[in-house]
């Protein structure tokens, strides 16, 4: 579904060494690193907002070079920050939002509106951090992307809300979605992943499914976190 090949991406102290991954259509992949990993990086990469020097990303066969509006359509795209103009209304933020894809359903939109328990006349700073994410995933799900990328979506959110958040990845993984999901905070989100991908210091240490991974740790019950701190350990070596 998704396909990155030799991806490589260079900073003044950091590099994204040759990553190359693929996911598989209607699964849930959890990325995962330290912090300053490269996950972020790989994200934008993917999502066109910063430039690569080497390497091949594209979805379902297209790249950005070859249709720019129908690649882009085809992510949803759900970033911790939101990157929202807090000072508007979610009416006027959706206008501006909805006239950048080429296959916007307002219909769709609606009905997560309604669903979400949001207002289209509230103002962006009067939502709480987890009404924020609601109203980032139902833009995420309303131009019939089929690639839904989540950057650090479920930290700091109520468990209430996480719970919540967890319910709607799997039901659009059941309506054959397929999902990018990165995080720092693991704990009470890694159990909806079918796959994961590790990636340390902008090199991909692992690309398996979440149960293989889990044969990694040392500890009983086995955990993600102890895991990844024995392939860094014996990485080292």
């Amino acid at each position: 579904m998704l396909t990155v090949k030799y991806l490589t991406k260079s900073y003044d102290n950091f590099k994204l060494n040759d990553i190359s991954f693929s996911l598989k259509e209607g699964r849930i992949t959890g990325l995962i690193g330290m912090n300053g990993s490269g996950k972020t990086t790989v994200l934008k990469c993917i999502l066109g907002t910063v430039p690569y020097e080497t390497g091949k990303i594209s979805i379902g066969g297209l790249t950005e070079l070859q249709n720019e509006q129908e690649y882009k359509d085809k992510i949803g795209v759900v970033f911790d920050s939101g990157c929202f103009y807090e000072e508007l209304t979610l009416e006027a933020m959706t206008g501006l939002i909805a006239g950048a894809y080429g296959s916007w359903d307002e219909r769709i939109y609606s009905g997560y509106i309604e669903r979400f328990g949001l207002s289209r006349t509230q103002q962006i700073n009067t939502l709480s951090r987890g009404m924020k994410m609601k109203y980032s995933l139902a833009l995420a799900l309303s131009h019939h992307a089929e690639l839904l990328i989540l950057d650090e979506p479920s930290g700091g959110l109520d468990p209430k809300t996480r719970q919540f958040f967890c319910g709607e990845l799997l039901a659009q993984k059941e309506n054959g979605k397929t999902i990018l999901f990165s995080a720092d905070t693991i704990s009470d989100i890694d159990w909806i992943w079918d796959d994961i991908l590790f990636i340390h210091n902008g090199t991909i240490l692992r690309e398996c499914s979440r149960e293989v991974f889990l044969m990694e740790s040392v500890k009983n019950p086995p955990t993600i976190e102890d895991a990844m701190m024995e392939i860094i350990r014996r990485r080292g070596k």
